[in-house]
């Protein structure tokens, strides 16, 4: 295994750099509430070459990051419960108490780290996390943890509770911090309504709330990053759309490549049982009036795509890709409204696995994300070389994310978090092989 150190070294609190207005809150959402269960951490990693970072405690970053969060006050407050007359649902206090800002030194380059010598555990050195304690006023719900690499590269990871926030907010609050750092307009200011239904507002709320607690999964999840370069894919989806779907994305073609080459390594099911694989999707896009990107919370619809183990046995890979396309589309803004109205429902329950439960899979195909993830720069000329993703508290089925890669066009990086020996065996699978992807930050064996 690698023994790639990392050494903290300091740790203080960003404050905003002009204070919040007093006795601002912000309820959360049916939707926040289901996601309590799970954390979200991003990545991003700079080669830092023209040397724009030095040291944070001096550096204009800080100030930048300070500036920047005068306008999201819900990034710097601290989660606390409603009083019981009002509901007792969870809320921010937006009492500018400051976000956890850790900085940390990494024992070889940046290169090094991200070649496929590198393996996946030590990426959870990059970010700072603690869970969620019973007494929240001092617990900082947003962190921040920047790494610096021999010879000047940096890597900047943002933690957060996933009932605070999604993939997309958390991507639109970095790149807005990048765009504060550069003077440049935010692209994407932050949106603070709670989503409700229009019918949910006689929904009654229980009278007794069990206090949400986060804590750490023990199933044993690891995680391996797979690079596919953009003419692999292209080649690949004009297979299909010469075929069976014309109009097939690289997120329908991938999610059903690891989807079939998933099932292999687990248990068999006779031919009468189904395999299922649950769709997380970002819908501020799929609901009337939209949500802006900057929205503040948890914009995501998971829908349910099951087919019969002979089937999928039987059919070519062309038809998963079909069959998922088809599914993705079929997606209506009632399903999502009723999915809306239902989370709302049980806010009181304590929240449940949403991610790898039943194989899950996170659609990361809307136009805005390659922006948000690739464009997030702090001097005018680098892009992050590489930007990481990962959930917390994944269950045993696993989790696949496909996402924008560094390269653009049809290139795609798929996280994939699995069990440790499962993972080993999908990383050394010959069908994902053929496709000539690059494998890194793996947390198993890699033998090819």
């Amino acid at each position: 295994m690698s023994e790639n150190k990392v050494t903290l070294e300091s740790k203080l609190t960003v404050v905003s750099s002009r204070p919040v207005k007093s006795g601002k809150t912000h309820k959360l959402s049916g939707v926040d509430h289901a996601m309590g269960y799970h954390t979200l951490h991003l990545i991003f990693y700079y080669k830092n070459e023209e040397k724009w970072f030095g040291s944070f405690e001096l550096d204009p970053l800080r100030e930048s990051l300070s500036e920047v969060l005068s306008i999201y006050p819900t990034v710097t407050g601290r989660l606390a419960r409603e009083k019981e007359e009002d509901g007792g649902d969870w809320e921010v206090r937006c009492n500018d108490a400051g976000v956890r800002v850790i900085k940390a030194n990494v024992d070889c380059t940046i290169d090094e780290w991200l070649s496929s010598s590198a393996f996946g555990f030590d990426e959870t050195q990059l970010i700072a996390w603690d869970d969620m304690p019973h007494d929240t006023s001092t617990w900082s719900p947003f962190r921040i943890q920047i790494n610096s690499f021999k010879e000047g590269g940096i890597a900047i990871g943002l933690s957060c509770s996933h009932m605070l926030s999604d993939l997309t907010f958390a991507s639109s609050f970095f790149k807005s911090w990048s765009q504060t750092h550069r003077h440049y307009p935010i692209s994407h200011p932050p949106f603070f309504n709670p989503i409700t239904p229009n019918n949910i507002n006689n929904v009654p709320n229980s009278s007794s709330k069990p206090q949400t607690i986060i804590t750490s999964s023990t199933n044993n999840i690891v995680t391996a990053t797979f690079k596919f370069p953009s003419s692999i894919i292209k080649q690949c989806l004009s297979k299909i759309q010469n075929t069976t779907c014309s109009n097939a994305t690289p997120f329908d073609f991938l999610s059903a490549l690891f989807w079939t080459r998933v099932t292999h390594l687990k248990p068999s099911k006779v031919h009468n049982q189904n395999h299922s694989l649950s769709i997380c999707r970002d819908f501020r896009k799929l609901v009337k009036p939209s949500l802006p990107i900057g929205y503040f919370g948890n914009a995501l619809h998971f829908s349910n795509l099951s087919i019969k183990v002979q089937d999928m046995e039987n059919g070519q890979l062309e038809d998963m890709a079909n069959l998922i396309h088809k599914h993705l589309k079929e997606v209506t803004e009632e399903e999502i409204r009723s999915s809306i109205e239902s989370f709302e429902t049980r806010k009181e329950s304590t929240p449940k696995c949403m991610y790898g439960s039943e194989l899950t899979c996170v659609y990361m195909e809307e136009e805005e994300s390659a922006s948000l993830l690739y464009e997030s720069m702090f001097s005018n000329s680098e892009k992050p070389a590489h930007v990481s993703c990962r959930i917390g508290n994944v269950d045993s089925e696993g989790l696949i994310m496909v996402m924008p890669s560094s390269e653009g066009g049809f290139a795609r990086t798929v996280i994939v978090m699995l069990q440790e020996e499962e993972l080993g065996k999908l990383c050394n699978d010959q069908e994902i092989l053929k496709l000539e992807p690059t494998i890194i930050l793996a947390g198993c064996l890699v033998q090819h």
